[in-house]
């Protein structure tokens, strides 16, 4: 059985006063969330923008990983799924994401 879908990405940045803010948000149809990520330029360094930009949109992406994991794992210990990704599930349970 195949399966498709489209999720839709917004990234906010803003900067101001040498901190750089970013804020993802996530539309899966079913479900939206937001991924927030902030970099700031030490006083010695030179401002260069783009960098703040990226350095801050991987935080808010990663806060976001962070979120589909907790969601993931608790849909997989929802009933009718056959997995228990919780401590009681041992090792042959789990689906390891720690490195994804």
């Amino acid at each position: 059985m195949s399966h498709i879908a489209e999720w839709k990405t917004r990234v906010h940045l803003f900067e101001e006063e040498r901190t750089t803010t970013v804020r993802v948000e996530l539309d899966t149809g079913t479900t939206r969330m937001t991924g927030h990520g902030t970099a700031h330029c030490h006083p010695v360094d030179h401002n260069v923008p783009e960098i703040g930009d990226e350095l801050a949109a991987a935080r808010a992406f990663e806060d976001l990983a962070v979120q589909l994991k907790r969601i993931a794992f608790s849909d997989m210990d929802g009933p009718g799924t056959g997995h228990r990704s919780g401590p009681a599930a041992g090792a042959a349970g789990r689906l390891d994401m720690a490195g994804s």
